[in-house]
């Protein structure tokens, strides 16, 4: 009698092993067909990062005001556009600024907040202002030589946040980083035409590609 008891005790003990067993395995099964279809779902819709173009710059100040002090006023004209063919852009507190050799020349001006759909172009034309901004000397230095041998080398940057838009889910905020580069030329090497004033100013259609960074 006592042995019968052991030997149904031993298969109730058994019997309780492959239910968790069978469980685990069902979880496991579970998280992987989740991991998988999430991997489908990433490798189909996967976000491309927006194109951007600096299309032109209108410059109206661009002077040495002072010792080591630059004086600038541009208007630049950015194209944007969405290569994805399902995923939205939402574009959120994107600050232009113009920069000469890695130092900010401007104040920061900020785009309006706007959404792009599939395939969408956004075109922006902010003012860059920058009066009386110091730099160092050796920047000043640098800019005298750039101007008299006719190019100066301006990066309009762009600084701000994006989310990604799929049927009703939006993504969470990513960082967004671009830099366009803009030759300015001067004397006899300009590509610039002037434009009538007031205020006098000088047109440079660019269409340069920017680097993207999100």
């Amino acid at each position: 009698m006592t042995s019968d008891v052991k030997e149904c005790d031993s298969h109730k003990g058994d019997g309780g092993r492959q239910v968790v067993r069978r469980v685990l395995v069902g979880i496991l099964t579970a998280i992987i067909i989740v991991l998988f279809i999430v991997l489908l779902v990433w490798l189909i819709l996967r976000p491309t990062k927006p194109r951007f173009i600096l299309q032109d710059a209108t410059v109206y100040a661009f002077n040495v005001t002072e010792p080591n002090a630059l004086t600038i006023t541009f208007q630049v004209t950015l194209w944007s556009r969405n290569p994805n063919h399902r995923i939205g852009v939402y574009y959120e507190k994107l600050d232009v600024f113009a920069a000469y050799r890695n130092q900010q020349i401007t104040l920061p001006t900020l785009l309006p907040a706007s959404y792009q759909g599939h395939k969408d172009i956004t075109v922006w034309s902010p003012y860059l202002y920058g009066v009386t901004v110091p730099v160092a000397p050796y920047l000043t230095a640098s800019l005298w030589e750039d101007q008299n041998a006719g190019v100066v080398l301006v990066n309009v940057k762009i600084d701000g946040k994006v989310k990604w838009k799929v049927g009703t889910w939006v993504s969470g905020k990513y960082h967004l980083w671009v830099n366009c580069p803009a030759y300015i030329t001067f004397g006899r090497r300009s590509t610039g035409y002037p434009l009538v004033g007031p205020p006098a100013a000088i047109k440079y259609q660019l269409a340069t590609a920017c680097l993207v960074d999100v």
